[in-house]
């Protein structure tokens, strides 16, 4: 019988080949299809749609980018992955919190086009309708701004983690030789899309910039898209990292819910 740690376990599995998908197509579309990527998140998921199988593909998105998110939020909430509590434990925490919302944004996202929701959804509009509604009640403009931090704090983390390799050790020793390399560069190319999405929502909260401007996954991307060459490293950054999130499918280790299933602490 299949205890609940299990099950979890199998579930956040899924969340990383949903993410594997979802940047995957993301650094393909960014590659080949500038017209396609300005479409924002959109485009993404209206590409997956088009596969053959698509809608199935899009519903174990959904299930998958939920549990992602949920395991990103356990992580903030009851750090399972032995961060810490102070304040560089705290500050990757955040991180995983604004990591956490990014992907059940991402779900609701792929949820619009397997429920056939699509129409008329125009690039980020959902991610808009939600920021909107934040800053629409009191110290609403404070709480985006603060996600906008929580994305800084993600984009630092994630340099990070490409430029030291410290995911390593959350990674069986079985995983392929190249993982190392594929994290680095995966990971330094998220830093930079993670840093525009907090940028966007910190302009929201704090200056005034209104709800239309906050950027998602796809739209991040689509800014750089007369960047060249830079555009060009962080598309195939991006496609990479879809292609280390498919082997974390298979080789991340995935920590119990209860404290004696942390992941151990990082030591270089």
């Amino acid at each position: 019988m299949v205890d609940k740690s299990e099950k979890f376990r199998w579930l956040v599995r899924v969340g990383y080949f949903s993410r594997a998908m979802l940047y995957s197509v993301l650094g393909i579309i960014a590659l080949t299809s500038v017209g396609q990527i300005s479409q924002g998140t959109d485009g993404i998921f209206r590409a997956i749609e088009n596969f053959p199988l698509g809608e199935v593909i899009l519903w174990i998105m959904v299930v998958g980018l939920i549990a992602y998110g949920l395991f990103r939020l356990s992580s903030f909430l009851f750090d399972i992955e032995n961060q810490g509590s102070d304040a560089v434990g705290w500050g990757k925490r955040l991180g995983h919190a604004g990591s956490a919302i990014g992907h059940f944004a991402l779900a609701y996202s792929a949820w619009k086009f397997a429920g056939n929701n699509s129409e008329g959804a125009g690039s980020g509009g959902g991610a808009q309708e939600a920021a909107a509604g934040v800053l629409s009640v009191e110290f609403g403009g404070f709480v985006l701004g603060v996600l906008g931090i929580a994305f800084f704090l993600a984009a630092f983390n994630q340099a990070k983690k490409g430029l030291t390799g410290s995911f390593m050790a959350r990674i069986s020793g079985s995983a392929p030789s190249q993982t190392r390399l594929l994290g680095g560069i995966g990971y330094s190319a998220r830093a930079v899309v993670f840093a525009i999405i907090g940028w966007s929502l910190f302009k929201a909260g704090f200056m005034s910039g209104g709800s239309g401007q906050i950027k998602t996954l796809g739209d991040a991307v689509a800014s750089l898209a007369g960047q060249g060459f830079v555009f060009t490293l962080v598309a195939v950054g991006l496609l990479i990292f879809g292609l280390f999130s498919l082997i974390l499918a298979r080789y991340r280790i995935i920590p119990d819910m209860g404290s004696e299933g942390r992941v151990p602490a990082y030591r270089a």
